[in-house]
């Protein structure tokens, strides 16, 4: 475990460049590697910006302004229809985007068990991640329980499979819906039963949902949607969120945690002292980003018809359980087992094709009971135009179709 988390402070893109770093290009690069949204940057950020200019000469308080916070608990109680709302004035925090919270989150909670006399601490993880769920607990000298989150379980970890003694010592518990990089999406009656479990055994429920409002056919159910009707208030909830791939903001570093107003007021303390502050501007045009949804639904217009093109042009490669249109986010998780596995695949995809991707062994770990998950998958980001993600496909299914790789070497 100890050589895996070591492997984790290195960025799976790095790693990525390293594996094809003395592979020529078989023609002009695609890359498809980093989930870096591509499509327009909406209208009206420039002019909220420039109506807030002056708003740079001052000191952002931690908490966010008052605007900032009405607004993520409007757009919360809009878009998941919640009886009791967010509150907004200690279940709301600014974050420079979701990653800052996502990892420092774990450290406050960590330290919070310790100080109530929690011994050896536990943070489960499902395996792929998003690496800095694991950074922040190894920080904090937390141990990482990996849930496998394959085909077998739906690709979303199975709580059901934790022993009680391991969930005694539970501090938080990250899941993602919809995942990264699977693209599978949690239920309702799922949510709760975190929720439940959550309550049960004393832990932090930390619902990674940055990717919610990108979905195919329906929208994706969402935990303080389930601890709503559940009842007894957000205790035990957060959800993460932020503007990146819902407004395309990915650089504008803006997002928010929302929930559980005495983890928060604990945790703004703490943020008060080491974290950043988000610039008054830049929550300006969140305010903005959370009041409009015509571009968010051109955003997921625009997704479609590439999972479309996907459906198309993979649908004959032999990608084992491959799913081609996932429910949420905007990654293909394909199966190149049959292929060779994911480091040989993404070798031979740039060297034959010029296309650059993820090996998803990249973005899980191995552990001795399962492995790797991730081994016999690539990921590829769907964030580039139509034209260029139609080329690259017909690229990845070239290759695929011409080569036998199961006998390749890296």
């Amino acid at each position: 475990m100890t050589a895996a988390l070591n492997a984790l402070r290195t960025s799976p893109f790095q790693r990525a460049a390293a594996l094809i770093e003395n592979v020529r290009p078989g023609a002009d690069v695609l890359d498809l590697t980093i989930g870096e949204p591509r499509h327009k940057v909406p209208d009206f950020v420039a002019a909220t910006l420039a109506g807030s200019i002056a708003d740079f000469g001052r000191y952002p308080p931690i908490r966010g302004s008052l605007a900032f916070r009405q607004a993520v608990a409007g757009w919360l109680q809009r878009r998941y229809g919640l009886g009791t709302s967010v509150d907004e004035d200690k279940g709301v925090l600014p974050l420079n985007g979701s990653r800052d919270g996502l990892f420092s989150a774990s450290i406050e909670a960590i330290g919070q068990a310790r100080a109530r006399g929690v011994e050896r601490p536990a943070v489960l993880i499902p395996n792929p991640f998003y690496a800095v769920y694991a950074s922040g607990a190894e920080i904090a000298g937390a141990e990482p329980v990996l849930l496998p989150a394959g085909p077998e379980t739906g690709y979303l970890p199975d709580i059901g499979a934790v022993p009680t003694a391991t969930l005694e010592r539970t501090v938080a518990f990250y899941f993602a819906s919809p995942a990264n990089p699977q693209g599978a999406v949690a239920s309702l009656d799922q949510w709760t039963r975190l929720i439940e479990t959550a309550r049960k055994h004393d832990f932090l429920l930390f619902a990674d949902e940055c990717y919610s409002e990108i979905w195919r056919g329906a929208p994706p159910a969402g935990v303080l949607e389930a601890a709503d009707r559940l009842g007894g208030g957000h205790g035990k909830v957060i959800a993460f969120n932020s503007l990146s791939k819902r407004s395309n903001l990915p650089g504008l570093r803006c997002g928010f945690a929302a929930g559980d107003p005495e983890f928060l007021s604990r945790w703004a303390v703490s943020r008060n002292i080491y974290a950043p502050q988000v610039p008054l501007p830049v929550q300006a045009v969140a305010v903005a980003a959370l009041s409009d949804e015509a571009h968010v639904a051109e955003n997921r217009r625009l997704y479609d018809a590439k999972f479309d093109a996907a459906q198309a042009i993979l649908g004959d490669c032999d990608l084992g359980a491959s799913v081609l249109r996932p429910a949420g986010g905007f990654f293909l998780w394909l199966d190149v087992s049959m292929q060779g596995g994911g480091e040989i695949v993404t070798r031979r995809l740039f060297e034959d094709a010029g296309v650059k991707v993820l090996p998803g062994g990249y973005l899980a770990m191995t552990d001795p009971d399962h492995g790797n998950p991730g081994d016999n998958y690539i990921r590829v980001a769907m964030v580039d135009d139509q034209a260029r993600t139609e080329l690259a496909l017909r690229r990845i299914a070239d290759v695929l179709k011409s080569r036998a790789l199961q006998g390749a070497t890296v």
